[in-house]
C-alpha cells in the first residue's frame, strides 16, 4: 500500500461519520432507483413470458348467439391466426358458510387444451371431464378467499336453474390476471371468482349446444387488428355482435397494463427526484469537503505528487464514500424490488414471478452516483492545485466583513455580538449559505413527495364513497327490468330507500376518438349517488343530453355543446347522436351520465333498468341477503363497505408501500444533509471559533456562532422546501392521470407539520452531535499559528 492509500483510509476513518452520511444518501437514492426499476421490469418480463407461453388472445368479440359453423369463416379473415368459440356466462353462486350473495363468471374449457387460446395453468386438480356436469375449475384467488378445497360443493344458478358443483382444480388464466367483478375497480375475491365448466356441459345449460356467444382470436404476425375488428364486427352483427375489441381494450389487459403504466412514471419520476437531490447534494458537499483539504493538497504537491496524482487519490477517495452506498443501495434495491413484487403478485395473479436485477439498471445508478461525486471532487480539487504549495499551504486570508443590511436597517443595537457574526457570515458566504439552505429545502421537499399520496388516498375515499357513492347496496339484474321492480325492492326487509339506474355499454365516438363504457341513466335529485362538479356540488341532470366526467371528455376532445356519437353495444346495436351538457369530476374511473327518461328516449325503449342503489338498515341485511339470493333477476350485489375495504387494501399494498419507502428514505437524506453542512461548517470555521475561544469567547457563545448560523438556514429553508415538495408533488399527481384513477394534490396541514419537524429534529440531533466536537477544539494548535 502506497503512501496516498495510506493516507486514504486514515482519511476516511477520521471521517468516517460525515462519509456514512454521504454513502447514506447514495444509498437512498440508488435504492429507490433499483427498487422500482427492478420491479417493472420484473413484471414487464413476467407478463409477456406468461402471455406468450399461455397463448393469450389478440382479439375478443362477445354476442348472443351464433351457430359453430360461423368460426370457419371468422377463421378465413386475413391476418386471423387461430379463431376460438366458447360459451361464456354469469352466473349466480351459493356459497356455503357465507351468508352474501356471489357472482362468478363461467367460461367454457377450450377444446384444444393446454395449446387453446387463454390456456389454464392449473395450480391444483385437473380440468373438468368433457362429459361431466358437474364439475368446475376455479380461479385460485377466489378458491382461497374461500378456503375451497378440492372436492367442495357448491351450488350455482345455471340460466335460472339450480346446480350442485364440485370443484375439481383451480387454476390461473392470462385472461383474468386483474380478476375484478363489471363496475368495479378493485377486486373482491371472495364475492366475485371466474370458473370453467366443461363446453359440452355449459352449452347445454344455456341452450348453446352446437352454437356460442363468445370468440376470441389469435392474429397473424404483422397483421392489422383493426381490420380484423371491422371484419369481425361484419359477420357478427347479425348474431347480435356486441363489438369486438383488441387485446389493449380487454379489461384485465388494460388494468393490468395501465397500472404497470403508471409503476413506469413512478420509476422514472421517484428514482429522477432521489438520485438527482442525492446526485446535487453529494456534488456540493464533496466540493466542500475536499476545499477543507487545501493545504493537505499542497503539502503533497510540495512532496512531489504531480496535479493528476492528487486528483486520483481524491476520486478514489470519493468512490469508496459512494461505492459503499451503490453497493448497500443495490441490496436493499433489489430485496425492496422482490418485496413490492411480491405485493403486486396478490393482485395481479401470474402463476410465476420472473426476477432478476437487469446490470444496465445497476450500471445506470452507479454511473450517476459516481459522476454526482466526481464532478464534485474534480472542480474542489482542481482548485487547490492549481495553486502553488506555498500559497496553499498558508490559509485562506480571513474575509473582510461588512455591516449587513439587516444591521443597516437599526437593528444593530438589538442584535448581540455573536448574532450579528451570524448573519455577516452568511451574507459574506452567500453562495455557500445559498446551497446549504437549498439542499435543506430538497430534503424537506422530498418528504413531502414521500407523504402526499397518504393524504390523497384518504380524500379519494372521502370524496368517492362520502359524497358521491352514498349507499348501502348496489344491485345489477340479469336484464333489463321494468321500472315496477323499484316498488318491490322497497317491500324488502331492512330497505328503507331505492334509487334506480339504467346501464347501457356503448362506444363513445368524437372524431378518430372513441372509448368503451357504460352510460348511467339515473333520476335527477339523487340522495344515495350523487354526480358531482368540479367544484364538488351535486348536479342536477338535464332532460336531455349527457354529461360526462372531466377526464373523459379532455380524451375524446369534447366540450360542452358538442355532439358525440353513440354506439350503443347491445340489442340492435343502434347508433345515435347526443350532446354532451355538462362535465364533472370523478377521481375513480371514467362515466357517461343521462336522465334516466332520456336514456330510455335514447335507446327506443319504455321504463326500464339494469339495478338499484338501496339504503338498508344493517341490523336486516342477513335477512336480506337471504331474499336476494331467492330472486333469480338480481345478478349481483355490490356494498359498499367492503369497496372502501378493496380500495384501502388495494392502495395500503401497493401505492402506500413506496410512499412509506420513500418517507423514510426521505428522512434519511434530510438527516445526511444537515448533518454534513454542520460537520463541514465546524471544519471550515474550526480555527476561526477556537481563536474566539482564545480570546474570551464561551463554549455556548461559540456554539451559538455556529449552530446558530444552521437554524437560521433551516428555518429559512423550511418554507422553500415545502413549496418545492408541492410543486413536485404537482407533477408527480399530473404524470399519474389515466381513465382508472387520478391523483388530485391533498396536503393535509399535518403532513406539512410532519416534514418541518423531520428537518428540525435532524437539525437538533445533528446540533447536538456538533456540539461534542466544538466542545474539543484545540486551542493550543491556535495559539501556535504564525498569523
Amino acid at each position: 500500500m502506497n503512501a496516498l492509500d495510506l493516507k486514504l483510509w486514515r482519511d476516511l476513518w477520521q471521517m468516517k461519520s460525515q462519509a456514512l452520511a454521504i454513502a447514506l444518501v447514495v444509498m437512498c437514492g440508488v435504492g429507490t432507483y433499483i427498487m422500482f426499476l427492478a420491479t417493472l421490469g420484473a413484471l414487464r418480463v413476467t407478463q409477456d413470458s406468461y402471455y406468450r407461453d399461455y397463448f393469450f388472445a389478440d382479439v375478443f368479440a362477445s354476442l348472443k348467439r351464433a351457430p359453430e359453423s360461423l368460426r370457419a369463416r371468422v377463421q378465413g379473415i386475413d391476418g386471423v391466426a387461430q379463431a376460438e368459440t366458447r360459451v361464456v356466462a354469469q352466473v349466480r353462486i351459493d356459497m356455503p358458510e357465507f351468508a352474501e350473495p356471489v357472482t362468478a363468471l363461467m367460461v367454457s374449457v377450450s377444446e384444444s387444451g393446454r395449446h387453446g387460446l387463454n390456456a389454464l395453468h392449473l395450480v391444483a386438480g385437473r380440468l373438468p371431464a368433457p362429459d361431466r356436469a358437474d364439475e368446475v375449475v376455479v380461479s385460485e384467488p377466489f378458491a382461497l378467499a374461500h378456503a375451497l378445497p378440492l372436492g367442495a360443493h357448491f351450488n350455482a344458478l345455471l340460466n335460472g336453474r339450480r346446480q350442485r358443483l364440485t370443484l375439481v382444480g383451480t387454476a390461473l388464466s392470462p385472461e383474468f390476471v386483474e380478476q375484478m367483478r363489471p363496475g368495479s375497480a378493485f377486486p373482491d375475491y371472495k364475492r366475485y371468482g371466474v370458473m370453467w365448466m366443461a363446453r359440452r356441459a355449459l352449452g347445454q345449460a344455456y341452450d348453446m349446444h352446437g352454437a356460442f356467444n363468445d370468440l376470441t382470436l389469435s392474429l397473424s404476425r404483422g397483421a392489422d387488428a383493426q381490420y380484423v375488428i371491422d371484419r369481425l364486427d361484419e359477420l357478427l352483427k347479425p348474431y347480435g355482435g356486441l363489438g369486438a375489441y383488441a387485446r389493449k381494450d380487454q379489461r384485465s389487459h388494460r388494468f393490468l397494463s395501465q397500472e404497470l403504466e403508471q409503476l413506469g412514471t413512478l420509476a422514472k419520476l421517484f428514482p429522477a427526484i432521489f438520485m438527482g437531490i442525492a446526485a446535487f447534494l453529494l456534488n456540493v458537499v464533496i466540493g466542500r469537503m475536499v476545499t477543507m483539504q487545501r493545504e493537505q493538497v499542497a503539502v503533497l504537491k510540495a512532496f512531489g505528487y504531480g496535479n493528476m496524482e492528487v486528483l486520483w487519490h481524491y476520486l478514489k477517495m470519493v468512490s469508496v464514500i459512494a461505492g459503499f452506498g451503490i453497493v448497500t443501495g443495490t441490496a436493499l434495491g433489489a430485496w425492496l424490488g422482490t418485496v413490492l413484487s411480491g405485493i403486486y403478485m396478490e393482485f395481479y395473479h401470474f402463476p410465476y414471478l420472473k426476477f432478476s436485477l437487469d446490470p444496465v439498471t445497476f450500471l445506470g445508478a452507479a454511473v450517476a452516483s459516481l459522476l454526482a461525486a466526481g464532478a464534485g471532487t474534480v472542480f474542489a480539487v482542481w482548485r487547490a492545485a492549481t495553486l502553488r504549495p506555498a500559497e496553499g499551504m498558508r490559509p485562506e486570508p480571513p474575509a473582510t466583513y461588512h455591516e449587513t443590511w439587516v444591521e443597516n436597517l437599526g437593528l444593530k443595537r438589538v442584535l448581540s455580538q455573536p448574532t450579528r457574526m451570524i448573519i455577516r457570515h452568511i451574507q459574506r458566504r452567500a453562495l455557500k449559505s445559498a446551497l446549504t439552505l437549498l439542499g435543506i429545502a430538497l430534503a424537506c421537499g422530498i418528504i413531502l413527495t414521500g407523504l402526499f399520496q397518504r393524504d390523497t388516498v384518504s380524500y379519494m375515499v372521502n370524496i368517492q364513497f362520502g359524497m358521491a357513492q352514498r349507499e348501502d347496496l348496489t344491485l345489477s339484474f340479469t336484464d333489463p327490468t321494468a321500472y315496477r321492480v323499484r316498488f318491490d325492492l322497497l317491500a324488502l326487509p331492512g330497505v328503507e330507500h331505492v334509487e334506480v339506474f339504467r346501464a347501457v355499454p356503448v362506444r363513445l365516438r368524437h372524431g378518430h376518438l372513441n372509448y368503451r363504457l357504460a352510460i348511467r341513466g339515473v333520476l335527477p335529485g339523487g340522495d344515495l349517488q350523487r354526480i358531482l362538479d368540479v367544484d364538488l356540488r351535486p348536479v342536477l341532470l338535464p332532460l336531455d343530453g349527457i354529461v360526462l366526467t372531466d377526464f373523459l371528455a379532455t380524451m375524446l376532445d369534447l366540450r360542452v355543446g358538442d355532439r358525440v356519437v353513440v354506439e350503443v353495444l347491445e340489442g340492435n346495436r343502434p347508433v345515435r347522436e347526443t350532446t354532451v351538457t355538462g362535465v364533472v369530476r370523478e377521481y375513480i374511473g371514467v362515466s357517461g351520465y343521462m336522465h334516466l327518461a332520456a336514456l330510455n328516449r335514447l335507446m327506443h325503449e319504455g321504463p326500464v333498468l339494469s339495478g338499484a342503489y338501496l339504503s338498508v338498515d344493517s341490523a336486516a341485511l342477513p335477512s336480506l341477503y337471504e331474499r336476494l339470493k331467492q330472486m333469480p333477476r338480481v345478478a349481483g350485489v355490490a356494498e359498499r363497505v367492503q369497496e372502501i375495504r378493496n380500495f384501502n387494501r388495494v392502495m395500503e399494498a401497493t401505492m402506500l408501500f413506496f410512499t412509506y419507502v420513500a418517507s423514510v428514505f426521505s428522512m434519511i437524506i434530510a438527516f445526511g444533509v444537515i448533518y454534513n453542512s454542520a460537520r463541514i461548517a465546524l471544519t471550515e470555521r474550526g480555527r476561526e471559533l477556537a481563536s474566539l475561544r482564545v480570546l474570551g469567547f464561551t463554549r455556548g457563545e461559540i456554539a451559538y456562532i455556529l449552530l446558530g448560523e444552521l437554524g437560521i438556514l433551516t428555518l429559512a429553508a423550511i418554507p422553500l422546501g415545502l413549496s418545492l415538495g408541492r410543486a413536485m408533488c404537482y407533477y408527480i399527481a399530473h404524470t399519474m392521470q389515466n381513465d382508472l384513477f387520478r391523483v388530485p394534490v391533498v396536503l393535509a396541514p399535518q403532513t406539512y407539520a410532519f416534514a418541518a419537524l423531520v428537518v428540525l429534529v435532524s437539525a437538533v440531533l445533528s446540533g447536538l452531535a456538533v456540539r461534542r466536537k466544538i466542545d474539543q477544539l484545540d486551542l493550543i494548535a491556535v495559539l501556535k499559528t504564525a498569523e
